[in-house]
Formats: C-alpha cells, sequence, structure tokens
C-alpha cells in the first residue's frame, strides 16, 4: 500500500492547566504510575498559584500552532496545524480521533522540544503512538522533523530574545556580561542523556557564536525527585551564588531548553533564582523563550516544506 501524502501538521506539547481547578488533577496526570504523594503535587500546585493560578503553555502554543498556519499558508502551503498534549487538553488521543473524523492521514509531528532525550523526544513519540492505539489503532501516518536544535533560525531567535532583554548590540557584547543558559535537568542515568547535553551545548555555544559572547555556560534548573538521584548539574542558583561571590553584579539568565514562558520557566527563574545575592544586590536579566517568535515560527516553515518536498521526491518514482 502506497503512503498517502501529507495532509497535516501534529504539533506535540506537555500541555498544562488553563485554570486553578485544573492544577491539581494536572499535576496528579503527570506523575501517574510513580507513587509521588498528593503532598508534594500540593507544594507544587503552590507555584502554579504564585504565578497566576494557570500555566500559559496552551496559550503559547496555540500562538505557535496559528502562527505556523498562518506562515504556511502565506507560502502557499494550505495545510491543517493541529496541537495534541501528552498531560492536559487537547490531549493526544482526542486530537488523533478529530484527525481521523476530518480524513487527515499522513501527518509531519513537531515535537514541541528542541532537545533529545528519553523524556522529550522518545516519550512524545510513544505517546502518539499510545494515542493511535487508544484510537483502535487507527490514526494518522506520522512522520517526524528531523532535529533543529543548532538550526540558524532557532539560533537567531534566542540571540534576538538576549539582545532584547540585555540592551547589549550585536558584535559588541559586553566582557562583564555573563550569560547563562538554562535547561531542565535529568537524572544522570536516564536513556539519552549525553545526547541531552550535547545538543544543548551545541545550542548555547550558537547563539554566543552569532551574539560574541565570550562568558556563558550551560546550566540546569527544576530537578526533582529523589534527592539521591544523580541528576545534570550545576543548578542554575548554585551557579548564581557562586557568580555572586566572584564579584558578578549583572547576569542574563535564557532558559533555552524550554520553548515558552511557562512555569518552570515563571517560578523556578524568576521567583527563585531571584531570591539570592546576586539577585539583591546586583541585577538578573531573563531573556524570553522564543515562544512564537518570527525566526522561531519561519524555522518550523520552512523545515516543514523541506519534509514536502522529500515526500513528494520519494512518491514521484511510484507515481
Amino acid at each position: 500500500m502506497s503512503t498517502p501524502p501529507i495532509d497535516a501538521i501534529l504539533l506535540v506539547g506537555f500541555g498544562g492547566p488553563t485554570e486553578p481547578g485544573h492544577i491539581l488533577p494536572f499535576l496528579r496526570r503527570v506523575v501517574e504510575g510513580r507513587g509521588v504523594p498528593d503532598e508534594r503535587l500540593r507544594e507544587v500546585e503552590q507555584h502554579y498559584v504564585d504565578v497566576g493560578g494557570r500555566s500559559p503553555y496552551n496559550e503559547l502554543t496555540e500562538r505557535q500552532r496559528a502562527a505556523l498556519e498562518g506562515w504556511l499558508n502565506a507560502h502557499g502551503i494550505g495545510l491543517p496545524v493541529r496541537v495534541g498534549m501528552r498531560n492536559w487538553d487537547p490531549l493526544l488521543a482526542d486530537t488523533i480521533a478529530h484527525m481521523n473524523q476530518d480524513g487527515l492521514r499522513h501527518a509531519i509531528g513537531v515535537i514541541l522540544a528542541a532537545h533529545r532525550s528519553e523524556a522529550s523526544w522518545d516519550r512524545y513519540k510513544d505517546n502518539v503512538a499510545r494515542a493511535i492505539a487508544d484510537n483502535r489503532g487507527v490514526g494518522p501516518r506520522v512522520s517526524w522533523l528531523e532535529p533543529w536544535f543548532d538550526h540558524p533560525r532557532f539560533l537567531e531567535a534566542n540571540a534576538q530574545l538576549l539582545e532584547e532583554a540585555s540592551g547589549a548590540i550585536r558584535g559588541e557584547w559586553p566582557a562583564d556580561l555573563p550569560v547563562l543558559f538554562t535547561a531542565h535537568s535529568i537524572p544522570t542515568a536516564m536513556e539519552g542523556a549525553p545526547t541531552y547535553v550535547a545538543d544543548l551545548e551545541a545550542s548555547c555555544a550558537g547563539v554566543a557564536s552569532v551574539l560574541g559572547v565570550a562568558d556563558w555556560e550551560l546550566c540546569w534548573q527544576s530537578r526533582s525527585g529523589n534527592p539521591r538521584t544523580p541528576w545534570l548539574e550545576p543548578d542554575v542558583n548554585d551557579v548564581l551564588r557562586r557568580r555572586a561571590a566572584a564579584g558578578a553584579r549583572r547576569v542574563v539568565v535564557q532558559a533555552i531548553g524550554f520553548l515558552c514562558d511557562h512555569v518552570e520557566v515563571l517560578y523556578d527563574l524568576d521567583h527563585e533564582a531571584r531570591d539570592h545575592e546576586l539577585a539583591q544586590h546586583g541585577e538578573l536579566v531573563r531573556a524570553r523563550c522564543v515562544n512564537d517568535h518570527p525566526e522561531f515560527i519561519a524555522m518550523l516553515g520552512e523545515l516543514v516544506i523541506a519534509r514536502l518536498a522529500r515526500d513528494r521526491a520519494t512518491a514521484a518514482p511510484a507515481g
């Protein structure tokens, strides 16, 4: 049987609660089967309360979806762009069901995580396969985009956001202004951890090269779980304390491992990371995540067009 032509784009995201009453059910779903007590979940629930009682993740992802669909339409590609979430509405199984109802048979899958690990790319792909299984094994074929952690437009989007936050000028980055790139920490023993670190180091080095930043480092945030389990280090708060002790009075932080400004950025960086000596006696500046930055959207659009061209070239001999 021949492969059907690509007729849709599927964005696969993490999901987030959109109102206070959804927070605890969302957290229970995220940790399902891991034995995390509600006492701990209620502590995390407070993080959401502290940043407004909801996560902006779904709203920001919808902005990404609409921007990508608009970009594709402007370039003559009239494909629908759908969103499926792993942990909250619109859940992947529901999105797959709607795609089936609409007769969509072959989607380009876009994982809304730039850096590869078992917790990101592998798990997202598994969740899509499970969502199709939940629809009695019926669902569109999914062809995944290639990794894009070092794509020039992704690097440019992050570089522009660092310039916006710092006020620095391209090619004239101050020698005394360090950049701390952060990403979600994972256990060092997790499958794919070396690839995850390598992807992130490539992104950070690429952005630093675009801007001419000499003093930068990759650090980690948002670790959880058993404190005796080794996770990727150093933690951003430890790095900020070290920088303050060394005399730094201004630091720029960018959560390059996240694609939108959701709770783990808004709380862990905008709240926790500010509660230390450097933030109290100096200046801690945070650059925004890429969200729906035009360079990021253009990158996704160009990758989709390239994937469509490969699909058509592959199908041409059979036709």
